[in-house]
């Protein structure tokens, strides 16, 4: 036995995957992510507005996060740490246009595969910062930045002959459009029949701001009109931007669904580990919010599915709170038979997508925010039974949620006294946080203990 093979032996790669040829003893790896879904825009997850059955065939055969959260809810940032390992204010990129550390960035996902011997392919948007992919991060660009004609590439490198295991990343842009719907632009990648208003979705029912809101908020929303064009609109705006919003998420799992049909026709099913997921979110009208940026639940839960090789029902919805950056790294590092950077922070999702682990891997996780264009910073730190907000300016800029409870964030639980020791519990984590982390930004403003 080589080497290399003992080592995956070592990990549990040829037991479960058996079936591998003696060539082959590693799984392909295909990642499709989306840009701007939350968590909730699939019908899966229990949403009547829409259906996305390419989405939810994903999740009947594999294994769904419903606890999964962006490292960061900004495209840049939150790609930063997806192929990185890193937070974003480690990697260098709390904006869109910031350019990944030097240090790190001759060590993304695609630089350490290709060293371990995979064929490393990228089709549609990059944005670290350039739009398109190049050769330095180890990716063979197929498809550059853009919606229409990504997947027939992706399926034309599916259907290719190759040499090595393979490591596929499908970036759509959608639902991003919405951006350019909210100010009254064509949309790039779409095209949207607007109905009747009765047949639009309703609003949802945590679209009024809540009271003890953070200050700065609206302050953000009000001074930015460019991001926020929907700062007057009516609740009949709003309804016709949560349709538009969902037929994008439909639009674009037309095209996922071209993918993984290549994926199941060709036989590959049988040894590719496939991942689904988001960089972000978007606001859909909840507390009146389009966009990302905020720390507001639509814009930091994100989707999250893993479909193991050869696996046809597993159909798990798993509890467990995790980081779609830093824990995908890890993953997608664990299944290549990569080594793990010693400065990369997130753990394997391997455990628990195999059954192993059925009990949390994190005691907390943490996402952070540097609103576009504004420059305001905020964190957030999620535990299982409660999340933590905190914002640096204005009124009320610390909120407190009992997240099972309240997933709305109705209830600001910070302002009363009876969960002064559950706040405070959770200002030590984020103070523990940000000195693990080297972020000085983050220990200057959490609040001494009551």
């Amino acid at each position: 036995m080589n080497l290399q093979k003992a080592r995956l032996t070592t990990i549990g790669l040829v037991a479960p995957f058996g079936f591998l040829s003696a060539q082959q003893t590693k799984p392909n790896i295909v990642y499709i992510f989306t840009d701007q879904q939350t968590a909730e825009a699939m019908s899966c997850a229990g949403n009547n507005d829409l259906k996305t059955p390419n989405m939810d065939r994903l999740a009947k055969e594999g294994v769904r996060f419903e606890n999964a959260y962006c490292a960061a809810p900004l495209s840049g940032p939150s790609r930063a740490s997806m192929f990185t390992g890193i937070m974003p204010h480690e990697a260098g990129v709390l904006v869109n246009g910031a350019a990944i550390d030097e240090k790190y960035s001759r060590q993304t996902l695609g630089n350490l595969l290709q060293q371990t011997g995979y064929e490393c392919a990228y089709g549609g948007k990059w944005h670290l910062p350039e739009s398109d992919v190049s050769s330095q991060f180890g990716f063979r660009n197929i498809h550059n930045h853009g919606d229409i004609g990504l997947a027939d590439s992706c399926v034309a490198f599916l259907k290719s002959k190759h040499a090595k295991p393979f490591f596929l990343v499908a970036s759509f842009d959608n639902p991003h459009n919405i951006c350019e719907y909210a100010r009254k632009q064509e949309l790039p990648y779409a095209t949207i029949d607007e109905p009747a208003l009765e047949k639009c979705p309703n609003l949802p029912s945590n679209f009024q701001p809540s009271p003890y809101e953070p200050e700065v908020i609206r302050t953000i929303q009000q001074n930015s009109f460019k991001l926020y064009p929907t700062v007057n609109y009516v609740p009949d705006d709003w309804r016709r931007y949560r349709n538009a919003y969902y037929r994008l998420v439909e639009h674009v799992d037309k095209e996922i669904g071209k993918v993984m049909a290549a994926i199941l026709n060709s036989g590959l099913e049988r040894n590719t580990v496939v991942i689904f997921s988001s960089d972000h979110g978007d606001g859909t009208g909840a507390h009146q919010w389009n966009q990302k940026s905020v720390l507001f639940e639509e814009a930091v839960h994100i989707p999250l599915i893993v479909r193991l090789p050869g696996k046809k029902d597993q159909g798990l919805v798993v509890p467990q709170i995790v980081n779609n950056g830093t824990d995908l790294f890890a993953t997608i590092c664990d299944y290549s038979g990569t080594d793990l950077p010693d400065y990369a922070s997130g753990k394997s999702l391997r455990t628990i997508v195999e059954g192993k682990v059925k009990t949390e891997i994190h005691d907390y996780i943490v996402t952070e925010t540097r609103f576009d264009e504004e420059g305001t910073l905020g964190w957030m730190v999620r535990t299982p039974s409660y999340k933590y907000v905190i914002y640096p300016l204005g009124q009320f800029r610390e909120q407190l949620f009992d997240i099972k409870a309240d997933k709305g964030e109705q209830v600001n639980l910070a302002i009363e006294q009876k969960y002064f020791n559950i706040l405070n519990q959770h200002r030590k984590l984020l103070l523990e946080w940000a000195q693990k982390n080297n972020d000085k930004n983050l220990s200057k403003i959490i609040p001494k203990a009551i």
